[in-house]
């Protein structure tokens, strides 16, 4: 893939205080209305004429775009690999990264970035926005601006935030933990499981009790994805057609059952039946709760006491975004009995135990 790079200066006099990398993956954010009045992709180095307050940040910006902008519909493994690479490559010379991306798979690619960037010490800040930037109301501006300020953040000489995050609407949130629940309003992301890190008024207050600790380790990529997940949702009237049309998906490596509640499944024999089987033959079969809130707990119930029986695994408070990013790394990386082991135990702040 074709990236192009564009420097920005915003220091108007002596050193810049700090040197942030932005990567431009395409979306909203970015478009702007041509003299035809059709939307086409920014060009950021005229960003100071749009936003001229960037000035005021003192930071040395480097933009990294993709040659042709996608929208975040369109986001696959091989984008994330791109977004790695590129903080890899450019890791020592920034004290923090943007990500500018398309609100729709956000969550998809925060989260797995949190687990590709192993040993990560440094923000990585996914932002983008509502309305394009050329807009009068658009929240590009104050989510773009906030991000950079986060980026570049320390708090006793370290990264404030030495993490992969989303910043939307005001408020910083761990990238795997976050979830799109908006598409109408401001505020479109939600970590109904985990404190926001940050929320930005008058001034950005930190909340450190719940940000993650810098990893002393160096910065390594964990980067094969094994795409053979699938994701099954019940609901009242699966028919086993349906289910074993899932299940019987060539090549299948894992499969996430999105459960009611607290894991709870149908307690219809046949159900466990196709699921055990599943099992039997090799198939990783991980429960993760419909609700935005609260935690898998299997056992709890009669209905989802049967599922841990036959060695479904319990996702605890995982996000399906986060359980989806993890399967599909973990198995380009890991044999089954590693994957396992890993899936339930939290890598990079993604479940409470």
């Amino acid at each position: 893939m074709k990236l192009n790079k564009t420097f920005i200066n915003t220091a108007l006099s002596g050193k810049a205080r700090a040197k942030v990398l932005i990567i431009y993956t395409g979306g909203t954010f970015g478009m702007m209305r041509n003299e035809q009045g059709v939307l086409a992709p920014f060009d950021f180095s005229n960003i100071l004429e749009h936003l001229p307050t960037l000035r005021n940040l003192a930071l040395e910006l480097t933009v990294i775009s993709f040659d042709k902008p996608i929208d975040s519909s369109n986001i696959q493994p091989e984008h994330w690999q791109v977004m790695a690479d590129v903080i890899e490559q450019n890791y020592i010379q920034y004290e923090g990264f943007v990500v500018l991306h398309g609100t729709d798979t956000m969550a998809y690619s925060a989260s797995a970035l949190s687990f590709m960037l192993q040993g990560l010490s440094k923000p990585v800040i996914f932002t983008g926005a509502q309305l394009p930037i050329s807009e009068p109301r658009s929240d590009a501006r104050e989510n773009l601006i906030t991000s950079l300020e986060i980026a570049a953040a320390t708090i006793d000489g370290n990264p404030a935030v030495p993490e992969v995050c989303i910043f939307f609407d005001f408020v910083l949130l761990r990238g795997n933990r976050s979830k799109k629940v908006e598409s109408m309003q401001f505020d479109a992301f939600d970590s109904g499981n985990y404190p926001p890190l940050a929320k930005a008024g008058v001034k950005i207050d930190y909340d450190r009790s719940v940000i993650h600790k810098a990893d002393s380790q160096s910065l390594r990529l964990m980067k094969n994805f094994d795409t053979q997940v699938a994701v099954l949702k019940l609901y009242p009237g699966l028919n086993l057609n349906t289910v074993r049309a899932v299940l019987n998906t060539p090549g299948l490596q894992a499969l996430i059952i999105e459960t009611y509640g607290s894991g709870n499944a149908p307690s219809a024999s046949w159900l466990v039946d196709e699921f055990n089987q599943a099992i039997q033959k090799g198939l990783i079969i991980l429960n993760i709760s419909q609700c935005s809130g609260g935690r898998v707990t299997q056992g709890k119930y009669e209905t989802s006491k049967a599922l841990a029986e036959i060695g479904v695994l319990g996702g605890a408070d995982m996000t399906v975004e986060t359980a989806l990013t993890k399967l599909m790394l973990l198995l380009g990386n890991y044999q089954k009995a590693e994957v396992k082991e890993l899936i339930v135990r939290s890598l990079s702040g993604e479940l409470t135990l």
